[in-house]
């Protein structure tokens, strides 16, 4: 066999190999998982290092950068589940990222402010105790085939306590100019305020998921009676 015979052969079975891989279905881990929605909820995730760094560093420069990471991982939280539900990009793996990319850039946040000493660690524990507490009964719920929605008090919950850590993350005091009136505003204190508020209605929160768990339970068991009846 001559040299340009080998070549061929070589090319064919290259070719053949490339026929092989295109015409190969991807598996359902990737068709679930490659999409942009999914891809934004992985990106928030990779924001988390990043914020935790810039916040080691705690002067006014890091601080503005930590708070416009923050935000930007907020906002991707927004356009995600908007894209998911406007293309139908509803997957399992998305359900599963997305409130798990919430909950960690929020701890991980929460945590370095408590760190920094910009926040009470008390706070922070009526905060991630309430995200157990809600998180569990849903589990329970969902294995149960009950739903328990999202109360408006859960939304000011989550509303107060993103802009509360922003205005944490800039810390410091700055010059607000809004046209005709410029005033100091002191970020450290406004971000306190709102994170005070946020576990005001974590609290309210939890209490109404577990009325309603238990509201659901008492039915479920009042139609079971009623069937042996």
């Amino acid at each position: 066999m001559d040299r340009a015979e080998r070549a061929l052969r070589k090319r064919q079975k290259k070719e053949e190999r490339a026929r092989r891989r295109a015409s190969r279905q991807p598996s359902v881990l990737m068709q679930e998982f490659w999409n942009l929605p999914n891809i934004l909820t992985l990106g928030r995730i990779f924001l988390i290092p990043v914020f935790v760094w810039l916040t080691y560093d705690a002067d006014p420069l890091s601080s503005l950068l930590a708070a416009a990471v923050f935000a930007v991982a907020s906002i991707t939280d927004v356009v995600d589940g908007y894209l998911a539900r406007r293309w139908n990009l509803i997957t399992v793996v998305g359900k599963f990222m997305d409130p798990l990319a919430d909950k960690l850039i929020a701890m991980a946040a929460l945590v370095m402010m408590v760190r920094l000493g910009r926040i009470s660690a008390w706070v922070v524990i009526v905060l991630l105790a309430r995200e157990f507490i809600v998180s569990g009964l849903r589990t329970i719920a969902a294995s149960e085939g009950m739903v328990i929605a999202a109360g408006q008090e859960g939304k000011w919950k989550t509303s107060l306590q993103l802009v509360g850590i922003i205005s944490l993350c800039v810390h410091y005091e700055h010059i607000i100019d809004v046209g005709l009136y410029s005033a100091p505003v002191d970020f450290g204190k406004v971000g306190r305020l709102l994170v005070y508020l946020s576990g005001a209605f974590s609290v309210w929160s939890a209490v109404v998921y577990f009325r309603a768990f238990l509201s659901m339970l008492a039915r479920r068991g009042s139609g079971a009676d009623a069937q042996k009846a």
